[in-house]
């Protein structure tokens, strides 16, 4: 292998599961065979795949590694998802929905939400819900892709994908090996450091073998061989904001029509999340330790399903937070021993994805300059505050007090950011954004207006445009909604004639 001066010849990652292959994957379509790219990982240890939402951005990452949508939807039993129905998070018996794309279609040069809002205020009982094309299609069951035609009301959405984790990291191994990345069999026990500088020189396995590297990425999930047991690196604990700290996961039988969206529904002590796959139902109840005991959460997700269990349950412990450090000398922690948020808006993918994004938009040679890593630490630090914040949301906007956890939720001081964002909502029906969001501002309109957080007044310049026919526009464009989704398949025709799996 011939390589410019200076330039990364090897890599190690340590861990697979969807981190390390999703980590392989990108490294070996991007980087070609230009370096040697090592992949450690022990069946003995496993995975914590237990099913698996997304969010959009799942759909340019495999773009970019040039993967045809219907087959790796059919091989990991996948369907679509169209967004989250969040159930009792407000109050008990009240249900909202976080679409993925936009409301309404746009009209003037006052956004869309800003006409609801002042239609709203004057007393109009229409839930912007109305005007969620992707709404409009998850209840009716509804799928097919959107649009390109902007004009088009059926280019007001987005999709992502539910599927069988453990099936996705096994679809990018073959990927990643065709490419030229090598899988190890084995466990890594200990790695040796440069005495002077401290930088990981290599891994040593339990039956001694060696693996020597320029650049380690730690997928070794919670535990953090490199990142934590070896550097040493720090652990900014949040749970002081979300508290859920452990969760039991079930598979179940698939009993109904697939609907095109996740459930979240919240429980006395957490959240219960629902995953449609082709083949069978994902299902866990995410709760905090201080308020339920495994043994009655287990007992309550069994109690909740609605088909017979298909495999035992999987308990899980996590403390929600971040390393000091994502990247620490020559090594960058990725998937859960960068940190962890709980799942509940569905990020762990995408941290996944855009911690590996950053990584090769920063790519360093094996001087390892401390620039690239201040600059990668500062943006995914800054991007981890960010979903924490919005996730904050979902607990302290709340009328719930029927629950220890919801009491604490509700009254629990946050972060300064967020209750500037909600406050100029609350006020001024504004939404105040920060550079590179992940959830923008029909995310933010979905959760502020979903759990009550009400504006005051509509923003101001809505208020002006008198000479604006807005009933008309409005009326105009759910109708256009109904009309799109009576024209749709529903969810399940549609991945029958497009990637249907040998599983179903």
């Amino acid at each position: 292998m011939v390589t410019p001066d200076n330039s990364i010849e090897k890599i190690v990652i340590v861990g697979g599961g969807s981190a390390g292959w999703m980590t392989a994957a990108a490294l070996a379509n991007d980087l070609g065979n230009s370096c040697e790219i090592t992949l450690i990982e022990s069946e003995a240890i496993g995975t914590v795949g237990v099913g698996e939402a997304t969010i959009p951005p799942i759909r340019h990452f495999n773009q970019r590694l040039g993967i045809d949508e219907a087959t790796f939807v059919r091989e990991t039993n996948g369907s679509f998802k169209l967004g989250i129905e969040f159930i009792d998070w407000s109050r008990v018996g009240h249900a909202y929905f976080h679409p993925f794309g936009h409301y309404g279609a746009e009209f003037d040069h006052v956004p869309f939400y800003q006409h609801w809002m002042h239609e709203h205020l004057k007393g109009d009982t229409t839930p912007i819900d109305d005007y969620s094309m992707a709404w409009a299609a998850s209840k009716a069951g509804k799928f097919s892709h959107p649009l390109a035609d902007r004009r088009n009301i059926q280019s007001r959405f987005d999709y992502a994908y539910h599927f069988d984790a453990t099936l996705y990291a096994a679809y990018l191994r073959k990927y990643a090996e065709a490419r030229g990345a090598t899988r190890v069999e084995g466990r890594v026990i200990s790695a040796d450091q440069d005495p002077d500088t401290g930088f990981l020189q290599s891994v040593t396995m339990e039956d001694g073998r060696v693996f020597d590297a320029d650049l380690f990425v730690d997928c070794s999930g919670f535990f953090g061989l490199l990142i934590e047991q070896t550097l040493e690196t720090g652990y900014e604990d949040w749970s002081h904001w979300l508290p859920c700290n452990r969760a039991v996961a079930a598979p179940c039988e698939k009993t109904s029509e697939l609907i095109p969206y996740t459930k979240s529904t919240a429980k006395s002590a957490g959240w219960q999340w629902r995953i449609p796959l082709q083949h069978r139902t994902g299902n866990g109840y995410v709760y905090c330790c201080e308020y339920l005991e495994a043994d009655e959460a287990e007992e309550t997700l069994l109690a909740s399903l609605d088909g017979a269990p298909t495999a035992d349950p999987k308990h899980l412990r996590f403390v929600t937070g971040r390393r000091n450090k994502f990247w620490n000398k020559n090594c960058v922690a990725i998937g859960l021993s960068a940190g962890f948020m709980e799942p509940l808006e569905s990020t762990s993918l995408h941290l996944i994805q855009y911690g590996i994004m950053r990584l090769l938009a920063l790519f360093p040679s094996k001087s390892m300059s401390p620039l690239l890593a201040e600059e990668y630490n500062a943006l995914t630090i800054s991007e981890y505050e960010r979903i924490r914040d919005f996730l904050i949301l979902h607990y302290t906007a709340t009328q719930r007090e029927d629950s220890e956890l919801w009491r604490y939720s509700k009254n629990m001081p946050i972060p300064e950011r967020l209750q500037y964002k909600i406050d100029h909502f609350r006020t001024h029906g504004m939404i105040v954004s920060d550079e590179r969001e992940l959830f923008t501002n029909p995310s933010w309109i979905a959760v502020y207006l979903g759990q009550d957080i009400l504006p005051e007044r509509a923003p101001a310049l809505a208020r002006h445009r008198n000479r604006v026919p807005v009933q008309d526009r409005m009326t105009a464009i759910r109708e256009a909604i109904a009309q799109s989704v009576v024209a749709m398949p529903t969810h399940e025709t549609f991945i029958d004639s497009y990637c249907k799996s040998a599983a179903q």
